[in-house]
């Protein structure tokens, strides 16, 4: 696991932005996916922190995505050999990103119907 030089892991820091993305947004909530913890908004997936080393992954529009993975910010995400198309996996040279993509899906994934 990666550390940001002052001991945090990728998952302290990951668990860290979601602590401040629930007082943002109440429907934040931790749940499960693929047995391990992730976030979902409103019941849809939003993200998980990997734990083999690939950093935050986020669910984004499969366009976004391909843009991202172009200009270098991240990796497609693929379990078992399998690409997930909106999935993104930014590693911890990105983190500074993982905030502002984690708003990005948000508003992709449950759109606020309030605004």
């Amino acid at each position: 696991m990666s550390d940001d030089g002052d001991g945090a892991t990728d998952s302290e820091l990951f668990w860290e932005l979601i602590d401040e993305l629930q007082l943002e947004d109440q429907r934040v909530e931790e749940g499960t996916i693929m047995g391990g913890r992730c976030v979902r908004v409103d019941g849809e997936f939003l993200a998980l922190v990997d734990d083999k080393g690939s950093g935050m992954v986020v669910k984004l529009p499969a366009a976004r995505v391909a843009a991202l993975i172009a200009e270098g910010v991240g990796a497609p995400f693929a379990p078992a050999g399998r690409v997930f198309r909106e999935w993104i996996a930014v590693g911890r040279s990105g983190s500074d990103r993982w905030p502002a993509l984690l708003r990005e899906g948000t508003d992709f994934v449950a759109p606020n119907p309030s605004g």
